[in-house]
């Protein structure tokens, strides 16, 4: 067994790997770029040495700078988590060439399944099955096109060497085609240095299901069952589950031989993933199809571990100092259900975009053996725009699916980011839909609810507002006293922080907040046995049990238990299984002034811009492309929102501009002068 091993990898997965060498009395070397010189990564290990700039290719993407580093520390191993090196077989190859075990297949292996268009023909060959598409070497636009229209409308364009949902898109028919396809070929060369491209058949309400395998230097392949991965935004995975809702006995164990028989027509070593996208009723008699195998460790791997009571980072570390599998095929068992969330920084209700930012606040359910939280992050800690918006995975496990997902739902109740917009909410709403808790899921089911799971921001309640300005009064009732405390001057009446005002005998303070353009108001009388409250829709007594942000209130015959978190005049309240968020208004600010925006159009996120497609002078037309965005290697269009004329364009291709930045002016078309 190795006794030292350097983690090429940064975030969670970093702070993963380290958890599970330690325990196994490996020590760990990290590596960190400019942004990562605090990172929770470089603590979990047990040294730590600098890579370069905070962008990828100046860091986490050097691989002769991680190697120099191995040698120098006396690496034994490199573990590549996954992204970044993990799939990469020039680096696969170095490390062997350098005598540095590389915790992952055999270069090989990762060249057979690395090329998209490649690996279909493999598996053809392995008589795994494959959606009806294209995979050829021949790139020819017209080509492609005559394929796509052979295939059958809709058609799903995937990047031949990338994953993740990068460079992939989706033609609804011939018209849409072309500019899909150019789109996915930027992605897929700004995300992988290589442009091509395949074309499959694309599914109507799909489930992608995926088998975690497993296979040793000695022959020995197993498959650890399967995952369900089908609720996705924007291709990629936002929640997972094993095993799969509904799946039969006999249909798992076809998958899990398929797997197996993918795996060894590549002589595979070590952590694998064969994904398959499959037909609704796949789970007892529709078909499916190889998508993918993924050659490293997952994100989702967790929920493996869940419902096996395995640790899959051990076994990579066993197999690859040269062990035989520590379990055969008989040997493995489902144990209960499992879920996993995954709590990014983005925006739901804005297409799921991005966010970057400081995390203020930071409050997660306790863990134990049934709930558990992979981060990379602490409070404090900055959100950057060089890398993936992935905050943490919360992963639950229940007797059964029905039993995990309650315990889901309530763990989200008790998780709050706050200094970005996050999708915390949104998971609450997908634990809790019915449709969901049903298993009825595939690929289409955030779209399909969308009114149900992105609805507006819910409107405070009383009871929200009445828990925020009690907890605000409790909170500077205790700053007072301690400043008074401080100031040696325990007589003084001022001390008592009491809300009273001359000139306004009933000892009331007033708060203000707000939520868009509403406002509300509440008042609070300190009676000493209690608090008299008045509320924008009711009046009543409330009694309360404040401590620090929590908080228990009697209002009228109900009693609630809430969390009150502030952060600078942001205010986010959990209340019974729901979340509040407004803002505390300053009644002694001066007024904003309303810069009416109208036709200027902003960036969204921070990014670059990949190509503008208009120039000055130019008539363009409601939902008209305009820019292309990049911002952590995923593409928006910003569009024109109404028929007008271009006055101005403020950046060019390839500069870098900041979220709220102006990107463009239109004038409205009958106000244009050309």
């Amino acid at each position: 067994m190795f006794t030292k091993i350097l983690i090429a990898n940064r975030g969670e997965i970093a702070v993963r790997v380290a958890r599970t060498a330690r325990r196994m009395g490996i020590q760990t070397v990290a590596v960190f770029s400019d942004a990562d010189r605090n990172a929770m990564h470089v603590a979990a290990c047990d040294e730590a040495h600098y890579l370069g700039g905070a962008a990828p290719k100046d860091s986490y993407l050097r691989g002769d700078k991680v190697l120099e580093i191995a040698k120098r520390t006396g690496a034994q191993a490199v573990h590549p988590g996954y992204g970044f090196l993990s799939e990469n077989v020039g680096f696969a190859q170095q490390c062997a060439d350098a005598g540095i075990v590389f915790i992952g297949p055999p270069p090989a292996a990762i060249e057979a399944m690395g090329l998209k268009a490649e690996s279909k023909r493999l598996m053809e060959r392995a008589s795994v099955p494959l959606v009806p598409g294209y995979h050829g070497a021949d790139q020819n636009e017209t080509l492609l096109a005559a394929e796509a229209k052979r295939i059958g409308f809709p058609v799903l364009i995937k990047a031949s060497a990338g994953g993740g949902g990068k460079g992939m898109k989706v033609a609804e028919n011939e018209g849409e085609f072309a500019s899909a396809l150019a789109s996915a070929k930027r992605e897929a060369k700004n995300s992988f240095g290589d442009d091509n491209v395949l074309i499959e058949r694309y599914l109507q309400r799909p489930r992608h299901i995926e088998i975690q395998v497993f296979a040793d230097e000695l022959g020995h392949c197993v498959y650890l069952f399967e995952r369900d991965c089908s609720l996705q935004r924007r291709h990629q995975k936002v929640m997972e589950e094993a095993p799969a809702p509904g799946i039969t006995d006999a249909r798992r164990r076809q998958m899990g031989e398929a797997a197996v028989a993918a795996a060894k027509a590549v002589s595979y070593v070590g952590a694998g993933t064969v994904e398959f996208i499959a037909e609704h009723d796949f789970a007892t008699s529709g078909r499916f199809y190889f998508m993918e195998m993924n050659t490293r460790l997952q994100v989702e791997h967790p929920v493996t571990e869940m419902i096996t009571g395995l640790d899959l980072v051990e076994w990579q570390l066993r197999v690859a100092s040269g062990e035989r599998l520590p379990k055969l095929q008989d040997e493995l068992h489902i144990n209960g259900h499992a879920f996993e969330a995954r709590v990014y920084a983005e925006n739901p209700r804005n297409q799921f975009l991005p966010a970057t930012g400081l995390i203020n606040l930071l409050r997660t359910p306790a863990t134990s053996d049934v709930i558990r939280i992979d981060t990379g992050v602490r409070e404090g800690d900055e959100i950057s725009p060089n890398y993936d918006p992935m905050i943490a995975k919360l992963i639950v496990h229940g007797e059964n699916r029905e039993q995990a997902l309650q315990r889901l739902a309530l763990a989200l109740d008790e998780y709050a980011v706050v200094g970005f917009t996050n999708n915390v909410e949104f998971l609450q709403r997908v634990a809790r839909h019915p449709a969901f808790a049903a298993g009825d899921i595939d690929t289409g089911f955030i779209g399909r609810y969308a009114a149900d799971l992105l609805p507006a921001l819910p409107a405070p309640t009383d009871a929200a507002l009445a828990a925020c300005a009690l907890v605000e009064w409790s909170a500077a009732r205790d700053a007072t006293q301690a400043a008074t405390r401080r100031a040696g001057e325990p007589a003084s009446p001022w001390a008592l922080a009491d809300a009273f005002w001359p000139n306004q005998p009933d000892n009331s303070i007033d708060f203000e907040y707000a939520q868009g353009e509403s406002r509300y108001e509440v008042g609070i009388v300190n009676s000493g046995n209690g608090f008299m409250l008045s509320l924008p829709n009711s009046k009543p007594c409330a009694v309360a049990r404040i401590d620090s942000e929590r908080i228990t209130l009697t209002l009228g015959e109900a009693q609630f238990t809430a969390r009150v978190l502030c952060s600078g005049m942001h205010r986010v309240v959990l209340l019974a299984g729901a979340r509040y968020e407004f803002e505390a208004v300053d009644r002694y600010a001066p007024p904003e002034a309303d810069e009416g925006h109208g036709g200027h159009l902003t960036a969204p996120m921070p990014g670059s811009v990949v190509s503008v497609l208009v120039a000055v002078g130019d008539a363009v037309k409601k939902g008209q492309p305009l820019i292309i965005m990049e911002a952590m290697k995923m593409e928006h269009t910003i569009v024109a929102p109404l028929d007008g004329v271009v006055e101005a364009i403020y950046f060019a291709a390839k500069e870098q501009v900041k979220e709220g930045a102006e990107l463009v002016a239109l004038a409205a078309a009958a106000d244009a002068v050309v």
